[in-house]
């Protein structure tokens, strides 16, 4: 497999890295300590962009901001319709910036230009679904508690959300979070990954534009130290929604702990793709290489781990192995590439390392070889098979284009394997037959279950998982009931008995 490099587009990032600032109660602004990071493009090794890193201090101006934007500012006391008008318009503006953001995306992750606008458009159509809810959120009155008594239930915004998103979907992960928290009346300090933080300074100048009310977004750049430790901490944050790995998870939670912060938590996942004989094999092969390759596997919802019936698990691996060399691996500005760049050296290495362990533990590899490359870090996709339920590689997170690939003899086995690791988030099973397909889907303990296809996503549909990959739901129906907390008010007519005897 050859690595595909355009010179044109190439070209195209010699322009010079993009300047972006922290944006702390309607203005923008350098860090208090000057403290500055660089963005090289995994993809093509220059930089990128430059940003201004907060320090506590400037973490503690926006949480300051939004607390007064909440305690204080229109946004919470606005009409549910007016908040609406603001995410639409809001939606209107990302999708005529769509390129734009795309191109951000493509050259601070990696991921193929193509992939980038499929997840922008994905993000127009959350937003929108999130402006629907605003206008439905409701709460419940109770009028059979005697004549006497009448009881009502409010829907409130529970204050101040600490949002941290990761590098792998910069602009689709923060639009599963942020419209849902604005929808609901609350006020927001982001934190983006410090790798990726492009397109989010990008979606803060369309906020504004949209009609957004100063102090109700609020972003600040930086590491996870630095600026995500004291976020999470800070008392007047009133609940964290982190996207991340199941270890800065854990810690996070730990932290939020001392101040009882409401936390939703979307971490990490070792997702199986399980392939029954009389499953449509040629969509199933199309799926497992989608599911694994896609955003080069640095995807929490990846396919990772592929289930074949031993059956069928020889031919279905050949014709696998045929079309995974087909996948163009190149220039995430190419649009003909399907595969791009690792994140960064580090992350590829570690992929490497978890790959060597399973071949050195008797593992079979396909593919697995790094790109040779000027500009950027590339690798071939990866087919591991003659795994044992035992290898790491079977249980542990790679994050990268890599399947681990095992057999099973019938559907209890392939429940079995399904569940053997600590993850739970999403699983995908390929049968004719609707009492295996069904079977399946009810004894697999993850959050999603996905039936003759594999990774389709729509607003409507909640998303998280189970075990350690994450607590709560993000996106349908009940996303923005997850930034509002309930209120019982008991309202009481007519004389009241006093709770004393009277002699």
């Amino acid at each position: 497999m050859t690595l595909r490099i355009d010179p044109a587009t190439l070209a195209e990032t010699t322009a010079g890295p993009g300047r972006y600032q922290l944006f702390i109660d309607g203005r923008w602004t350098d860090g208090a300590e000057g403290v500055t990071g660089e963005r090289t493009s995994p993809g093509h090794g220059v930089v990128v962009s430059r940003y201004a890193f907060a320090s506590a201090s400037d973490v503690d101006a926006a949480v300051g901001a939004a607390r007064r934007a909440f305690d204080l500012g229109p946004w919470p006391r606005m009409k549910a319709s007016e908040r609406a008008a603001v995410l639409l318009r809001t939606a209107d503006l990302i999708a005529a910036n769509a390129e734009e953001i795309a191109r951000l995306d493509a050259l601070e992750s990696g991921k193929p230009i193509r992939q980038a606008r499929g997840e922008v458009a994905g993000a127009v159509d959350i937003w929108r679904y999130a402006a629907s809810l605003a206008r439905t959120l409701h709460g419940e009155s109770y009028a059979n508690l005697g004549e006497d008594m009448l009881g009502v239930v409010l829907r409130q915004p529970i204050g101040v959300v600490a949002i941290v998103t990761p590098w792998n979907f910069p602009f689709l992960i923060v639009g599963q979070k942020l419209p849902f928290a604005l929808a609901a009346g609350c006020t927001v300090v982001m934190k983006p990954s410090e790798l990726t933080s492009a397109s989010t300074v990008l979606l803060v100048r369309l906020l504004m534009e949209a009609g957004l009310p100063e102090g109700v977004v609020n972003l600040v750049m930086g590491t996870g130290p630095q600026v995500g430790a004291p976020m999470v901490s800070h008392p007047d944050v009133d609940m964290i929604s982190f996207t991340g790995s199941t270890r800065v998870g854990k810690w996070a939670m730990e932290s939020a702990a001392k101040t009882l912060k409401k936390v939703s938590m979307e971490l990490g996942g070792k997702n199986a793709q399980v392939v029954f004989p009389d499953g449509d094999i040629e969509a199933a092969v199309d799926a497992a290489l989608f599911g694994a390759f896609f955003n080069a596997g640095e995807c929490c919802n990846a396919g990772s781990r592929l289930l074949l019936h031993s059956d069928i698990a020889e031919d279905f691996l050949a014709a696998m192995d045929a079309r995974r060399k087909e996948v163009v691996v190149g220039d995430p500005l190419d649009e003909a590439t399907d595969v791009g760049a690792i994140i960064t050296p580090d992350h590829l290495a570690k992929i490497e390392s978890a790959v060597a362990a399973a071949t050195g533990a008797g593992a079979v590899l396909r593919g697995g070889s790094r790109l040779a490359s000027a500009a950027g870090q590339y690798l071939e996709p990866t087919i591991v098979s003659g795994v044992t339920p035992d290898m790491p590689i079977a249980r542990d997170e790679v994050f990268g284009p890599v399947v681990s690939v095992l057999t099973f003899s019938d559907l209890g086995e392939a429940v079995a394997l399904a569940n053997s690791t600590d993850y739970g988030l999403s699983a995908g099973v390929w049968s004719a037959d609707i009492d295996t397909a069904l079977g399946f889907a009810r004894a697999v303990r993850t959050g999603t279950v996905w039936v003759n296809t594999f990774m389709d996503g729509h607003p409507e549909l909640p998303f998280g998982g189970f075990k350690q990959s994450g607590l709560g739901r993000e996106l349908g129906k009940h996303a923005v009931e997850d930034y509002s907390e309930p209120k019982t008010i008991q309202i009481h007519r007519g004389p009241r008995t006093s709770w004393w005897v009277r002699r």
